[in-house]
């Protein structure tokens, strides 16, 4: 399993997340999808962080998801 591919798609999930928090609490709905996207983002990236034996900086994760994309659409 690629971590870096975890790591990605774990940082898309939360992304996504953030809209579907926002909409439901101003509309005062309960925030079902977005608490099961930042659980699932998460989850993901705490995955990704625990197989990659030398970790991550912040600093690195933009220039790996670009790996990431890129691998994919090649």
């Amino acid at each position: 399993m690629d971590a870096d591919l975890f790591l990605t798609i774990g940082v898309f999930l939360g992304i996504l997340a953030i809209p579907s928090l926002l909409s439901a609490w101003t509309d005062g709905r309960s925030p079902r999808l977005g608490t099961i996207l930042v659980f699932a983002a998460a989850g993901m990236i705490a995955y990704a962080a625990s197989k990659n034996p030398v970790g991550y900086m912040i600093s690195d994760v933009p220039h790996i998801m670009l790996n990431v994309v890129a691998r994919y659409l090649n």
